[in-house]
């Protein structure tokens, strides 16, 4: 298993960013941001950072929840979970995330060959910066606010239109027809964006699609496909 590492970044408001690291043991093909789910930098986290420097990419997720003093809730209950993400602020995700970018850049990565993925909330959140920032590719894994926005961060079909890298959505399908009419609109949404857009539904899973091995499966080789076709 590929190693992994946390960094401390200073920021220019007195806080500290933490970055947690994989680097591929051969050569660097490009770089990915990992953005991580509402219960922060989990062990199913930092095993996707670790599997994308297993292929190759130098993964680095940024500590959203740094601000807060928090890294992982795995033992919160959900109400403490959902007083983080909502005080979650738009620019600040992104200034967050541009410090990762940026050192990905310190290590000579060139911004064509940067991509980003996020997992549930973080897969929100990779859909915002895909919008905001210019990269080569973005992959979401999951995630709320497509209809409703999650904390304080935008509402993904606000956003998608405006994509500026090739997207891959990756959803479990929806519980209720109210949900399900939500992604429906999202992949109109980014469809009306001048980049390559995919949304794929996982049929009878529910919102954690990636419960079921062969889903996961399904869903992890198309994250990588994505990422060889578009990050050259």
């Amino acid at each position: 298993m590929t190693e992994i590492r946390t960094e401390a970044v200073p920021l220019v408001d007195g806080s500290v960013l933490r970055l947690t690291i994989a680097e591929p043991v051969s050569s660097i093909r490009g770089g990915i941001v990992v953005l991580h789910e509402a219960r922060g930098v989990t062990d199913t986290v930092r095993g996707l950072v670790s599997g994308l420097a297993g292929d190759g990419w130098l993964a680095v997720a940024p500590h959203l929840y740094h601000r807060d003093g928090a890294d992982e809730l795995d033992g919160a209950t959900d109400a403490h979970v959902r007083e983080h993400v909502d005080r979650l602020d738009g620019q600040q995700v992104l200034a967050d995330t541009d410090t990762a970018f940026g050192w990905l850049a310190d290590h000579d990565v060139t911004a064509d060959r940067m991509g980003v993925i996020g997992f549930d909330l973080g897969g929100s959140v990779a859909v915002m910066i895909a919008a905001e920032r210019t990269l080569g590719a973005a992959v979401t894994v999951g995630g709320g606010g497509v209809h409703t926005p999650a904390g304080r961060l935008d509402s993904l079909i606000e956003v998608a239109s405006g994509l500026t890298c090739p997207w891959l959505g990756l959803y479990g399908e929806p519980d209720g027809t109210t949900e399900e009419g939500d992604i429906d609109r999202l992949r109109k949404a980014a469809q009306a964006s001048e980049v390559a857009t995919q949304v794929v539904v996982y049929p009878r899973t529910g919102h954690r699609f990636d419960d079921d091995p062969a889903h996961a499966d399904d869903a992890w080789q198309r994250t990588l496909n994505w990422f060889d076709s578009h990050l050259r």
